[in-house]
């Protein structure tokens, strides 16, 4: 073999190992400009010699022109459906059943996985390459989609290491987690497309593609849970151990697998789940639960289509089916009308849910939406409800279409829709109350000022009273106007006085975010503030200069350079300082900063300060501060309390602080003094 074809193949080797770490493992040990001149020398390889390519190669994994259609496969064995518990009485009953049968009182040992809410499909592997993909179908038959399997990066075209039988099966369910999802609707209601009601159509949809090249720009990913038919090899003699050696092959597993004891392990391990299943990744709508002995579980069998050795612990549903009454239309403090659905009341995701958000007209419109329908309503975790699709086959006689207003609801003012956008919104300004009320409530809140008891049922009394008009109202307020409001005596009223003297001292980021520019969010304000250095340099910037700062593009710098060329805008700010708002500036750029280039997590608590004061003085130096970690964090401080944030940095051998070593660092670094 010449040495040229030689690396071509090493090369091989080489991509598909850093593709298993970032798609399978989640770390990244290369940079992206490294991969990418690893992809392109490869490809200009195959390029000068097509005889050389292989089937295996990355390259390979996207076919060239769309199929005419799926043809049937049969599974060698049946892809069976589980029975559902619904609750810890019907677990019990499950794990009696299965000693009832074995004729023993022994605690028995369960494999648990969460039920990932995806298309169940099977990987057909020979001599360890991948040569077929197939959908469960009926069970019995499923579709052929080979060609869109390839483009699923967490999928070995060829499985690592040794020992896998000559023929096995691998069997999983294929997702697309909650960021991808999130990121492909936005896309789509950008592009003024129809968005997907929720990951599990998404990924549906994107298997049944005929051209695999729209399904590899779709993110999907695949987890692994069992083996089906297999030859030509030995397989480890519990689920657990078969999981494991899963993961040495090169297959992707869930991390959140566990192996417990009897009723009570597995009762706990759903109440686990259950508490954390909001922050996983990915929607999961329950978890499976499997004897883990392969030997019991052939003693066991099945029953009709369901095995009797497994069974789905089922979550609260989050997807209801309920009837719209009306919707009404809520002015934000941008003077944004957004429309709500008035709901006959619905339990869905574990609440109650009489209201859900249908984002804009566009939505409306998309979803064509009559007052009357029968529509799907879903509930995910603390996210706003949200009407994800409409009945039409069930829409009654009487429906009647969703009524657009042309005057705002609360102050009857003009309402306009900016070419290029999909909101309404009203022309009042600080003249229509709904718009005041939001500014002021957005003004005094945690992130913005800060001051302490100050809160919508305050920021209603007063206005109510006509005590304020402005932000900069607050500022003159006395003790004896609040003391008069209800429900307010001396003592709260000179308490809420001494806040907001204190909120005074504040930072030039916190100032900026309570304004409410157009856009301009806690991360925004920060690079302002960190690229500018001082307010006055902030004001008189100009389009192109702010188009410089990190993460500011045409859309906010008009934003920025529309709000302060308001002369009632910059003259508000004015007063604000002029009545003793201040601030230190910014004493560093970016790039001088310590943590510049940095990605930091905070989680569990922090009692010497509050979670948000930590991520403010991480900003203060420069870094990132994420909600999740990955494989880019750089650190992870994690309080009492830690849970999946923690054990996930520990899998990615992300460095760690507790909470004595985070104070510690920030004393060090001259921001913190616990005096």
């Amino acid at each position: 073999m010449s040495s040229e074809k030689q690396h071509y193949l090493d090369l091989i080797d080489q991509i598909t190992t850093f593709d298993h770490q970032y798609y399978v493992l989640n770390e990244s040990s290369v940079p992206d400009a490294h991969y990418d001149r690893l992809m392109a020398e490869l490809r200009q390889l195959e390029t000068e010699n097509p005889g050389w390519i292989t089937p295996t190669s990355p390259t390979q994994r996207v076919a060239g022109s769309p199929q005419a259609g799926f043809v049937t496969v049969t599974h060698r064995i049946q892809m069976l459906s589980l029975d559902n518990a619904f609750s810890n009485e019907d677990l019990s009953a499950f794990v009696k059943r299965l000693q009832d049968r074995l004729n023993s009182s022994e605690t028995l040992e369960f494999a648990c996985e969460p039920k990932l809410d995806g298309i169940a499909v099977s990987l057909i592997y020979e001599n360890g390459t991948l040569i077929q993909g197939a959908t469960r179908g009926d069970g019995t038959t499923g579709e052929d989609i080979t060609a869109n399997v390839r483009t699923i990066r967490s999928i070995p075209l060829q499985l690592k290491g040794e020992g896998w039988p000559q023929t096995l099966e691998v069997r999983g369910e294929i997702y697309i987690p909650k960021a991808g999802f999130e990121q492909m609707n936005a896309t789509a209601l950008e592009r003024g497309e129809k968005t997907f009601v929720n990951p599990r159509n998404a990924a549906s949809g994107s298997l049944r593609q005929l051209d695999s090249r729209l399904t590899a720009q779709r993110p999907l990913e695949m987890c692994c849970y069992s083996v089906g038919f297999y030859q030509g090899g030995e397989l480890p003699a519990t689920q657990s151990a078969l999981m494991a050696q899963f993961g040495e092959w090169g297959l992707k597993i869930n991390r959140e697998q566990d192996v417990v004891q009897g009723v009570e392990g597995i009762v706990d391990y759903y109440n686990r789940l259950e508490q954390r299943r909001n922050s996983l990744d990915y929607e999961i709508d329950g978890i499976v639960y499997k004897v883990n002995q392969f030997n019991l579980q052939a003693r066991l069998g099945f029953v009709s289509r369901a095995p009797r050795w497994a069974i789905a612990r089922k979550f609260p549903a989050q997807e209801e089916i309920t009837r719209l009454l009306d919707v009404d239309f809520q002015v934000g403090r941008t003077g944004a009308l957004t429309p709500v659905a008035r709901l006959e009341p619905v339990f869905v995701g574990g609440v109650t849910v009489s209201n859900a958000t249908l984002h804009n007209v566009d939505e409306i419109e998309r979803l064509g939406i009559h007052i009357g329908d029968n529509v799907i309503v879903r509930r995910a975790g603390d996210v706003i409800p949200q009407v994800a699709k409409v009945i039409e086959a069930d829409r009654p006689a009487n429906a009647r279409p969703v009524s657009i207003p042309t005057e705002c609801p609360v102050c009857e003012s003009h309402v306009e829709r900016v070419e290029g956008e999909a909101v309404l919104r009203c022309t009042g300004g600080m003249v229509c109350a709904a718009q005041r009320r939001e500014a002021l409530k957005h003004f005094v809140s945690r992130k913005a000022m800060d001051i302490d008891g100050f809160g919508v049922k305050i920021v209603d009394a007063l206005l109510a009273a006509n005590k304020i008009h402005s932000a900069s109202d607050i500022f003159e307020l006395k003790a004896e106007e609040i003391a008069q409001l209800d429900r307010m005596g001396e003592k709260s009223a000179t308490n809420l006085i001494a806040a907001i003297e204190k909120s005074k001292q504040t930072t030039l980021p916190r100032f900026l975010f309570s304004l409410g520019i157009r856009e301009v969010g806690e991360t925004t304000a920060r690079n302002l503030a960190q690229h500018f250095v001082t307010l006055e340099r902030i004001i008189s910037a100009t389009k192109e200069q702010l188009l410089e700062v990190e993460d500011v593009g045409p859309v906010v710098a008009a934003h920025v350079v529309n709000y302060f060329a308001e002369e009632q805008n910059v003259m508000e700010i004015q007063r604000l300082i002029a009545l003793g708002v201040e601030w230190q500036d910014e004493a560093q750029t970016g790039e001088a900063l310590p943590l510049a280039g940095q990605t930091w997590v905070v989680t569990g608590k922090i009692s010497q300060m509050s979670r948000d004061e930590a991520k403010d003085y991480l900003i203060r130096l420069g870094a990132k501060v994420a909600g999740s970690v990955s494989a880019k964090t750089t650190q992870l401080v994690a309080g009492p309390g830690a849970g999946s944030k923690l054990k996930k940095a520990e899998e990615l051998s992300v460095p760690v602080m507790d909470e004595a070593e985070f104070v510690q660092w920030l004393t060090e670094q001259g921001v913190w003094n616990a005096d």
